[in-house]
């Protein structure tokens, strides 16, 4: 019982992170810390030995690292980064790897749906006018974090909390 509320609990934060990021373009701080919750609920109900807590520790740096250098780039924005490095601590690895790669395909897949849209909408004059400051305006940044969120829902099955934990 306590496994299900964790993952849903999860799951409800990473679909919040998606939807701030889809209609304002801003991931709040206090939600990639409340990301981390699961994953300290996760190691208080099972702990993982400290092997496991370290693999899973290590993966949620090596994602922050990343997501700053990301971030530094400029192809991601900071709410994003820390979304990201946030929930990649309740997957530990392997499954770490698991979510860049999936985070990464979903990315590739919106931005091709925001790219076709954007051509599409101006040719249908009564969507061209709702357009403006959201994601489908021209120049619009991409809501990375529904990509890290879809990522995070495909893999969270995989995730068992009784024996990764």
């Amino acid at each position: 019982m306590i496994t299900q509320f964790i993952s849903l609990v999860f799951a409800g934060l990473l679909i919040t992170g998606a939807v701030s990021d889809a209609s304002r373009y801003k991931i709040p701080n206090w939600l990639s810390g409340a990301l981390l919750l699961p994953f300290v609920l996760a190691i208080a109900v099972n702990f993982p030995g400290w092997t496991g807590l370290g693999l899973h520790l290590a993966t949620g740096i090596v994602a922050l690292v990343l997501g700053m250098a990301i971030f530094a780039a400029g192809w991601w924005g900071g709410g994003d980064a820390k979304m990201f490095a946030a929930a990649s601590f309740m997957f530990g690895w392997p499954l770490g790897y698991h979510f860049l790669f999936y985070t990464a395909l979903a990315g590739g897949g919106l931005v091709l749906v925001l790219i076709a849209s954007r051509h599409l909408l101006p040719a249908i004059p009564v969507l061209a006018r709702h357009t403006p400051g959201t994601a489908l305006a021209q120049g619009a940044p991409v809501p990375y974090g529904i990509a890290i969120a879809i990522a995070g829902l495909i893999l969270l099955p995989r995730v068992d909390l009784l024996t990764t934990f």
